[in-house]
């Protein structure tokens, strides 16, 4: 199969993520992942230029494995695409690895916040733009260009994961579910 990611690219992340839930990623180095993985670490630098790389890889990875399965089905009502987001949405906000980053290193919670996309930004925002589109089709989304739906959908959801910490005492895991249902569903429900 032409897109099997090799056994030892699944190691080194896999090494990597145990590093970096052990460590954070300021104190993980290439020596470090390659030594939990038991491999040399020039090894690692054949799948990977750097510690680096292999984070980004790794978020990626880790991200869109959060992600439910593309079925072909699409979503029959506005209630079971929005249970579909915020299921992803709490996924996502209970990985081990977004609480650990957002407690070691904040930082770069905030250069995908303020500077730039990622890989996983860009593969969410197209695969919300297939939803949206097919929420359209069958009527039960609003009127609008799909990937600026996509895209507000997408800051919405990534502000109340990264953010659901602070508001804890205040939303706890099912009020936070249920007021991000009750956000998306405003904003992508068809007005009366």
């Amino acid at each position: 199969m032409a897109d099997r990611v090799p056994e030892t690219e699944t190691a080194i992340l896999d090494a990597a993520l145990a590093e970096v839930l052990a460590h954070g990623i300021r104190r993980t180095t290439a020596s470090d992942i390659a030594r939990r993985c038991g491999i040399a670490r020039q090894t690692l630098y054949r799948y990977w230029p750097d510690a680096q790389s292999v984070f980004a890889a790794l978020v990626t990875r880790e991200l869109l494995a959060a992600l439910p399965p593309r079925t072909g089905q699409a979503a029959e009502d506005l209630d079971g695409l929005v249970d579909r987001l915020v299921a992803t949405a709490d996924r996502i906000r209970r990985l081990p690895l977004v609480d650990r980053l957002r407690d070691t290193d904040p930082e770069l919670f905030g250069r995908y916040i303020l500077d730039r996309l990622g890989t996983s930004q860009r593969t969410i925002h197209a695969e919300l733009v297939r939803v949206v589109t097919a929420g359209q089709e069958a009527g039960f989304v609003r009127d609008a260009p799909p990937a600026q739906l996509a895209a507000m959908v997408l800051l919405i959801t990534q502000s109340a994961v990264q953010s659901a910490p602070l508001v804890a005492e205040w939303l706890p895991s099912g009020a936070w579910r249920s007021e991000l249902a009750c956000a998306l569903r405003g904003y992508l429900g068809v007005s009366p």
